[in-house]
């Protein structure tokens, strides 16, 4: 009896264990996107978001106001300023005039640049330029420097990308394509499912397999010709091809052999005594379906639900394929993209959005999770 208290313990104590790894795994890249998307844009780029608490180091570059701005002083001409026009308090340990040498002088000292000019920053960003001669041209001197930063947060990033032109839009719009798109394939999939769990027809192994081989098949080969299967469908009815419409049969498309796999498992493993019982009674098929199967149903429906409103909330490529890019149609995802610019160089850009996206698939995933892993194995260990 000990032993298998102690090996009973012992699987409780792995299982916990598992958990809080998997936990760990999903929680602290989440907890990197937050942070990285209230940092500064410049505090982002010189370290990792594992630092952001600590003083942050970086080279950077600056170029001095040109000759129009010195001033005659003690029989010198001199340039002065400060290299932080921005006003940002950081500290200047050293600074350079190469490139190949951007910590060349330390703070505070005067570096001679030849034919008597010499240059002095300070920690504080503060710079004199002096020459005996009068300075020319309408480039300034280029200064490299090494400075710290004390950390920075800020909600100037969530207000960029929350309060840009055509997020609310792009946001109704995202709404607009997930919702029909989880709804249908989940109708159509249930009555698949049922038909192919209870339902003996000619071909239905056939069609079984088709379905599985389907799971298989890669999104990307099949857009280009359903793209033109919609343009000629448009062209012969005269009407616009990139429409709502057009999106929603495509989600439900390419969703449907992984829902109806999914609901059929379960639906096959439901027990057999309660169809019998109600084929008895005289009900018809339709009627054990609305009437039995898809209360019963409910978690594996739950569980579908989450794949896909995940999916498509996400998608990005399907919805730059099959829909426009007018401020009626652009979803949510690609207007993000259009914030990142064409490099996609704006690292707080892309943690903030990465963060906002992420909200609504939460409170649909907490809202449904009761049901998740429920509906997910009740299916696994037995099936028609």
């Amino acid at each position: 009896m000990t032993t298998k208290t102690g090996k009973s313990f012992a699987g409780r104590f792995g299982v916990h264990i598992a958990v809080l790894v998997f936990v760990a795994i999903w929680t602290i890249p989440t907890l990197g996107i937050l942070v990285s998307s209230l940092r500064d844009k410049d505090q982002i780029i010189a370290s990792g978001w594992w630092n952001s608490f600590a003083t942050s180091s970086q080279t950077e570059a600056g170029r001095l106001p040109a000759a129009s701005a010195q001033a005659q002083k003690d029989g010198k001409y001199v340039i002065e300023g400060n290299i932080f026009g921005d006003g940002a308090k950081r500290e200047i340990s050293a600074f350079g005039v190469k490139s190949s040498a951007p910590t060349q002088f330390p703070a505070g000292s005067a570096a001679d640049l030849g034919d008597g000019v010499t240059l002095q920053v300070n920690a504080d960003g503060s710079f004199a330029l002096s020459s005996p001669k009068a300075f020319e041209g309408e480039r300034g001197q280029r200064v490299y420097f090494a400075s710290s930063a004390p950390p920075k947060f800020t909600t100037e990033n969530y207000k960029t990308v929350l309060f840009s032109e055509g997020i609310g839009r792009s946001f109704m719009n995202s709404l607009t394509v997930t919702i029909p798109s989880t709804v249908i394939p989940i109708l159509i999939a249930a009555f698949a499912a049922y038909a192919l769990a209870w339902m003996r027809f000619p071909g239905r192994a056939l069609l079984i397999a088709v379905i599985i081989g389907l799971l298989v098949v890669p999104l990307q080969m099949s857009l280009i010709p359903l793209l033109k299967l919609y343009n000629g469908v448009g062209s012969f009815f005269g009407v616009p091809s990139k429409t709502y419409l057009g999106i929603w049969l495509a989600h439900t498309g390419f969703g449907l052999p992984f829902a109806i796999y999914l609901l059929r498992s379960y639906i096959a493993g439901l027990p057999r005594e309660i169809m019998e019982s109600a084929r008895i009674d005289g009900a018809s098929d339709f009627e054990i379906f609305v009437k039995i199967v898809l209360p019963l149903s409910f978690p594996v429906l739950a569980s579908f639900a989450i794949f896909q409103f995940l999916w498509v909330w996400n998608d990005l490529l399907v919805a730059m394929v099959f829909l426009g890019t007018e401020a009626d149609q652009i979803v949510l995802t690609a207007k993000l993209n259009a914030l990142l610019g064409s490099r996609g160089g704006d690292w707080e850009i892309l943690t903030t959005s990465a963060f906002v996206t992420i909200i609504v698939p939460l409170i649909v995933f907490f809202s449904l999770q009761r049901y998740f892993v429920r509906g997910l194995l009740a299916g696994s260990v037995k099936g028609g």
